[in-house]
């Protein structure tokens, strides 16, 4: 029996650790190389105590985060705010944030971005 092409299990996706951040592994679930998908990306991201994003924007890429499990603090610029399962938070393009783990147990959450970044540096801005 084959795979249907549209369909993604994360047991079968390689993760990685994305920079610029710390104790964090990300599996690109949606995005070219498994579904074929062009102006969107997901990820499910698994960050461990200590773990989370440095502070940084990404030029013309919006960004949201679902949190699964865990808990969390995000900083959009001078706005700050503490995250539990089920919580949505969005990263506006171009505006610094920063995403922190805050419970003992690792955090599960998916990231989704549009249009895709890929990991690519030239769509990072550092302070």
């Amino acid at each position: 029996m084959t795979t249907p092409r549209y369909l993604v299990r994360a047991a079968n996706i390689s993760s990685y650790q994305p920079a610029n951040h710390h104790h964090t592994f990300n599996q690109r679930l949606i995005g070219p190389e498994t579904v074929g998908a062009r102006r969107m990306e997901v990820l499910l991201g698994t960050l461990h105590k200590g773990g989370g994003a440095l502070p940084h924007a990404h030029p013309g890429i919006e960004q949201a985060c679902y949190l699964l499990e865990g808990t969390a603090r995000a900083q959009v610029e001078d706005e700050a705010f503490d995250m539990v399962p089920g919580d949505m938070c969005f990263f506006p393009a171009d505006k610094m944030h920063v995403f922190t783990v805050t419970s003992d147990q690792p955090v599960k959450l998916l990231v989704i971005y549009s249009p895709p970044y890929g990991e690519s540096p030239d769509k990072v801005i550092r302070p």
